[in-house]
């Protein structure tokens, strides 16, 4: 003990140069009070005589503590700290808490709790001795980022050998001298950042990336390796981290290691040269620069950063290089001084004229020339930025101001977080809260620091702009954009939201992924480089759709799909319009997106330039379709193959749909000429592979008659295909010629059944088409496969009214030329006999009422069956076939045809008019939400995208109006099928 402490006598050894002012004289003095009380409790009578005092010293610590709370309250707690100061020098007694803490593996604790609670203590008695240190001006910021990063080096250290010795003992680790742990142990903690470059702000965060080298001697199961440093690794983070009633030690990052994602937190040191020379991104070239092994095994930490130089360093300058050093650039909105800098809430780090554009305008230009001029690979900024004058590279004007700038903003940045020890680089956007910064850094009142900042934050912007303006003008005009490193950037985070993305922090974390290479299609720098120069127009294009985080999501899966890359983001690049589309289908029709999602090789046709001028008429899906057959196939893979060249197509015409080069009605012949081939194709594989088993029956044909949608060439993209299989065969067959014969009934039914299967049963390609043959002759009671003669003796002698009407639709669709001519005939027969008119309607208007009571409506949108929706229309249509109120004309099932040429007598032109203006909006009305949506159309949740679309392919201005045109359809509609069905009284 100090003689003088029993005379009450002190000589306090820190003597202060900055005079600081509190922000209230009499609180700082009962703040001080209120310390000495504590120090007098614990028997420091002599710190407590000198707080009690007068003098420059009491007044610095009043001032102190009232500015910062957190040194405030840790000096209460520790007041054994400050009676220190009595018999030692701050830097005398930082170097033996260093020494203290370099010994404790070997003289201290002998419990990982143990060492917990020392480390702690060492810590929190530092940190104080530290900012004191730093306020005070004992210590200038280079002095006091060195002091904190040589603290965060013993304590890690000291946790690692820690570690080290406990593996050893348990007889995992064979360590080769118990007094050195680290010594050949294989394990490498590379600290990075700040901690790398010995540059540790106040309350940083450490940065590690964890190796481990499996041939080092000390691993006794290299198979088991993995395991065990990455359980040591995630000890080690406990050991520092974790709050107890001591506090923390340092908060630990572990994300900046190759791909935190999918790698263990401890990566072998082969596995981690190969993800840098392969996949590694130039923000982690930059982020090498600053790795320095601070723990573990130094030397092979070392060896490892020896073997990444030529990763790191680039030999030679090429342009390609220097183009992708800028593409980090390039996502970076240079401001170059426009506008006002506001110093409330400014982001010293982040924000514009920050620390982080020093440590940028630094780091770009040691990656660019680093290669050639050894002397640029040094870690530490300020120093590096003298190289660079040195060498030609800056201005000495831009090194002396950018390196005063950088001190003056880490002084800022130190004040903030000495304020309540948070790891915050955000000024206060409050008059109180700045005026606290203000007097820390030693300035008369807040407008006066005000003033400092803005000039210097202004300073560093100019020489950060002027650093690029001879490269490329990439600036993406719509705010930053920086995807780099792991932490996410508060003003990309603002302008993500600005282009209309709600969830802006899981954006960043998808384009990050991109950036690492998980994707085959980003697994080349080339392909990397393209996507980051496609990013800003991609974002703005998917922010347009107005369901942008869907949007970017559903392109996201896109992208994991597809096998390479460079080619669609070149395309995209350079081709706007298909960028646009491709943005349409992940934001508004997740049907589509769903397809490309799942068969990325539909993306293809996309890039046929002729796509949205080429009609997909029958002709033309017809060749295709045949050149996608072509050859000698199994029959499983005509199969698959009818499947993708279905889903392909549907995908294609789809698309044309959306980009309007084809109208609804065209969508609806193409999609029903689509399931024509493909069904027709499909039906000869099933003939020829089931006759290949059970022969064939004498005289046999076969004829597919197409009902519903598809028989009035009316489907949609998500259209459940109606059939009917009729067939026919000499009169005396009895039984197929085929090594297992079946008779005709049973061979036909089998066959059918062989139909369904080939069609609609899942596969590794999906589904054909969902078949539905209920509308066969006595429907799911009667047999699958119907003969002509049944079929004809069915319609003429028992079939329903609504039967007929249904067969109003029917169109033979494949098979046997001449069965389907007979069975044309025969249709148009049935449909012409003669019926009671009066009869037909009132059987027509019970039906349609007992479907509304039975399935009423969802909502206005449920088209279909709303009170005046479509089946109100087909009605009409089917019943004017059956009793002859249709103008005379070649028979056509379409039901929008049907409408058009209903009778005057049946229906005057002004009802006519409305009935088909009718039909045509709910055409196009459910072309699109059936193109774009798998499931029911959800009122209160219509992607916008979706909503945009609707308002287009009716052209009206927007969707209350669309809304409401749509209920005055369906009212004059109800009223026309009243008037028309049910004998309502005429107009």
């Amino acid at each position: 003990m100090n003689p003088a402490a029993g005379r009450g006598e002190a000589h306090w050894l820190l003597q202060p140069t900055a005079r600081l002012a509190p922000l209230d004289e009499n609180r700082a003095r009962l703040e001080l009070a209120d310390i000495a009380a504590a120090a007098r409790e614990e028997g420091l009578t002599r710190l407590a005589d000198f707080l009690a005092g007068n003098g420059a010293g009491q007044d610095f610590l009043a001032a102190v503590f009232d500015l910062s709370p957190f040194l405030r309250d840790t000096a209460r707690r520790r007041p054994c700290v400050l009676d220190g100061l009595l018999d030692m020098t701050i830097d005398a007694r930082l170097k033996a808490i260093g020494a203290e803490i370099d010994q404790v593996h070997l003289t201290g604790a002998a419990s990982e709790s143990g060492l917990m609670r020392e480390l702690r203590q060492w810590k929190a008695e530092a940190h104080l001795l530290i900012a004191l240190a730093d306020l005070a001006g004992e210590a200038g910021t280079a002095l006091t980022v060195r002091r904190l990063s040589d603290l965060a080096d013993a304590c890690t250290r000291a946790a690692v050998d820690f570690l080290l010795r406990d593996a050893h003992s348990q007889g995992k680790l064979n360590l080769p001298d118990l007094n050195a742990p680290s010594l050949h142990s294989g394990w490498i903690l590379l600290g990075m950042g700040k901690l790398g470059a010995h540059e540790l702000n106040f309350s940083s965060d450490i940065d590690l990336v964890v190796f481990f080298d499996p041939e080092a001697p000390t691993i006794l199961d290299p198979l088991d390796a993995t395991e065990l440093f990455s359980r040591l690794t995630r000890r080690l983070v406990r050991i520092l981290q974790d709050r107890t009633e001591n506090g923390y030690v340092f908060r630990t990052d572990l994300r900046l290691r190759p791909d935190p994602g999918s790698t263990p937190l401890a990566i072998p040191v082969e596995a981690a040269l190969r993800y840098y020379e392969a996949r590694g991104q130039n923000w982690e070239r930059a982020a090498m620069i600053k790795a320095r092994p601070v723990a573990g095994d130094l030397a092979a930490g070392a060896a490892f950063l020896k073997e990444l130089q030529p990763y790191i360093w680039r030999k030679y300058m090429d342009y390609a290089a220097i183009a992708d050093v800028h593409s980090i650039k390039r996502q970076i909105h240079a401001h170059k001084g426009h506008g006002e800098i506001a110093v409330k809430g400014h982001n010293v780090k982040l924000g514009r004229g920050g620390i982080r554009e020093i440590e940028f305008f630094v780091q770009t230009q040691q990656l660019i020339a680093g290669g050639r001029f050894p002397e640029l690979r040094g870690r530490e900024t300020v120093p590096m930025l003298g190289q660079l004058a040195a060498r030609g590279w800056i201005t000495a004007e831009a090194r002396d101001a950018l390196a005063r700038q950088y001190w003056f903003l880490r002084r800022v940045e130190h004040a903030v977080q000495m304020v309540a020890d948070e790891q915050a680089h955000t000024l206060p956007d409050d008059d109180d809260g700045l005026e606290r910064i203000a007097r820390m850094l030693g300035f008369a009142d807040a407008d006066a620091f005000s003033q400092v900042l803005r000039a210097s934050l202004q300073q560093v912007e100019r020489h950060y702009a002027a650093l690029f303006e001879t490269a490329p003008e990439l600036s993406t005009g719509i705010g930053n954009l920086v995807f780099t490193g792991d932490v996410d950037d508060p003003d990309t985070l603002r302008t993500l939201h600005g282009l209309g993305f709600q969830r802006p922090s899981d954006i960043c974390r998808v384009i990050r992924g991109w950036h690492f290479g998980r994707y085959r299609v980003t697994q080349s720098a080339e392909a990397r480089e393209r996507l980051t120069e496609l990013t800003p127009a991609l974002l703005r294009s998917f922010g347009q759709t107005r369901r942008a985080d869907e949007a970017l999501i559903r392109f996201d899966e896109f992208l994991a799909g597809l096998p390479a890359g460079i080619q669609l983001f070149s395309l995209l690049q350079s081709n706007p319009a298909l960028l646009k589309l491709l943005a349409t289908i992940m934001g508004a029709a997740p049907r589509l997106a769903a397809i490309i999602t799942r068969r990325p090789h539909v993306f293809d046709g996309l890039l046929d330039p002729a796509l949205l001028t080429e009609l997909p008429d029958r002709a033309y899906l017809s060749g295709r379709l045949s050149s996608f057959l072509e050859g000698d196939r199994p029959y499983e893979d005509v199969l698959d193959r009818l499947r993708i060249f279905a889903s392909e197509q549907k995908f294609l015409i789809g698309v044309r749909l959306l980009a309007g080069s084809i109208d609804p009605t065209r969508a609806g012949h193409a999609f029903s000429d689509l399931a024509d081939l493909t069904i027709e194709a499909a039906l000869r594989a099933v003939t020829t592979e089931f006759a290949a088993r059970h022969g064939t029956i004498a005289g046999g044909k076969v004829s597919l008659l197409g009902m519903g949608k598809l028989g009035s060439r009316e489907l949609t993209a998500g259209s459940d295909v109606d059939l009917i299989l009729l067939y026919d065969h000499d009169a005396e067959a009895e039984e197929s010629d085929g090594g297992k014969p079946l008779a005709p009934s049973h061979y036909y039914s089998r066959m059918t059944q062989r139909l369904i299967s080939a069609v609609s049963a899942p596969t590794a390609e999906g589904v054909l088409y969902e078949l539905d043959l209920r509308l066969r002759p006595s429907g799911n009671k009667g047999p699958v496969a119907t003969h002509i003669d049944a079929f004809r003796k069915y319609q003429r002698e028992q079939a329903w009214t609504w039967e007929h009407m249904a067969l109003s639709r029917a169109r033979a669709i494949a098979g046997d030329a001449s069965l389907c001519g007979e069975v044309e005939a025969e249709v148009a027969a049935v449909l012409g006999e003669p019926r009671d008119a009066a009869k037909v309607k009132a059987e027509a208007a019970e039906m349609r009422a007992m479907i509304e009571a039975e399935k009423p409506p969802r909502d206005l949108w449920d088209i279909k069956l709303i009170p005046g929706g479509l089946i109100d229309l087909e009605f009409i249509a089917q019943v004017a076939v059956i009793t002859g109120q249709d103008e005379a004309g070649p028979r056509g099932p379409s039901t929008a045809e049907i409408l058009s040429r209903l009778a005057p007598h049946f229906a005057n032109t002004g009802i006519r008019q409305e009935l088909v203006d009718a039909y045509a909006l709910y055409l196009a009305l459910t072309q699109m939400i059936r193109l774009c949506l798998t499931g029911a159309f959800e009122r209160d949740d219509v992607p916008p995208g979706l909503s945009d679309l609707l308002l287009a392919v009716t052209d009206l201005p927007d969707f209350g109006v669309l809304e409401a045109h749509l209920m005055e359809t369906s009212r004059k509609v109800r009223k026309d099928f009243d008037l028309l069905l049910r004998a309502a009284r005429p107009r």
